[in-house]
């Protein structure tokens, strides 16, 4: 699959394109249990032609949630609204054609597989909006979409960056709504701007006590990058993982956790010793420990210490 078109997507433009190793991992919340339904954010920003199509298409995959498909549409073309080269005619400079950013050769092997139903082009064609998304069920159906149990390694396969997935799961649930993802899912602006900031970070080395390349240093530590990443969207945390902690405010156990939120690690009573910002799809972006680097990764894992989540809402200090 062919990389990104370069083009101008709001608050979820990245700062830097670094890849990474692949996210893998179950993604939480878009699994088989129903599809969610469009919110607010997503009637507003999709045309309706385009999010029929990207539910029907999602149908043809048990365990897709439509919403995956329409950030990945988002992210390639804008939902066919870029206007630059290989959306409409022609190709990108990796040869990526269509509002979906497919590569010739990947599409018309996933069409020679799926047969792709009546009312797309004659030749099925990657500039067709129908042949795009229905093509791109199929592709990430054989990635590891099906029932939702390697989504986020299909995602990848989608395009090789961490980065990518993390976009693309953090649009999708600001896309999504319904019960499973809670009454208001939608992450806040703040919120986008600090996931945009830190997917920005990406690759970046661990620094004990390091705030980053615009203080002199080489990276961050843990804290030192949530706290940086809030600072671009205008909430000022505290400095280090026990204060973010303390300052809140809490989410309370058991709720939904929503992009942007704050997870932290180790002993409530004075032990936190690490924290991540949660970027969706149960993956966070963090500095993890000394010789490794600034990445995305599953926020729960085997023997963690996890002791909750924050939601900044406004500088606590």
């Amino acid at each position: 699959m062919g990389k990104i078109a370069a083009a101008a997507l709001g608050l979820l433009m990245l700062v830097t394109v670094l890849g990474g190793a692949g996210a893998g991992g179950m993604l939480s919340g878009f699994g088989s249990s129903g599809s969610t339904q469009p919110s607010r954010a997503a009637l507003t920003d999709i045309p309706s032609d385009y999010l029929a199509l990207y539910m029907d298409a999602a149908a043809t995959c048990p365990g897709l949630d439509w919403s995956v498909l329409a950030a990945i549409g988002k992210t390639e073309s804008n939902h066919g609204r870029s206007t630059l080269p290989g959306v409409h005619s022609g190709a990108n400079y990796a040869g990526a054609r269509g509002p979906m950013q497919f590569l010739p050769p990947t599409f018309q092997s996933v069409v020679a597989k799926h047969p792709l139903p009546k009312g797309g082009a004659t030749p099925p064609s990657p500039y067709n909006k129908q042949d795009a998304i229905y093509a791109a069920a199929a592709y990430l159906c054989d990635s590891g979409a099906r029932d939702g149990r390697n989504l986020t390694d299909a995602i990848y396969a989608y395009n090789h960056a961490d980065w990518y997935v993390s976009k693309v799961l953090t649009q999708a649930q600001a896309y999504a709504s319904g019960a499973r993802f809670g009454a208001d899912s939608a992450p806040t602006a703040a919120a986008l701007q600090a996931i945009n900031y830190a997917q920005g970070q990406l690759g970046l080395p661990y620094e004990w006590g390091g705030n980053g390349p615009s203080t002199g240093d080489a990276g961050f530590d843990c804290s030192g990058l949530t706290k940086a990443a809030y600072a671009a969207a205008g909430i000022t945390l505290p400095r280090t993982a026990q204060e973010q902690y303390d300052a809140g405010p809490r989410v309370p156990a058991g709720q939904q956790l929503k992009p942007g939120d704050l997870v932290f690690y180790g002993n409530p009573d004075g032990g936190i010793h690490h924290v991540g910002l949660y970027t969706g799809g149960g993956q966070m972006i963090d500095a993890p420990r000394p010789g490794k680097a600034i990445r995305i990764e599953p926020y729960r894992y085997r023997g963690d210490d996890y002791a909750g989540a924050t939601r900044p809402v406004e500088s606590p200090v």
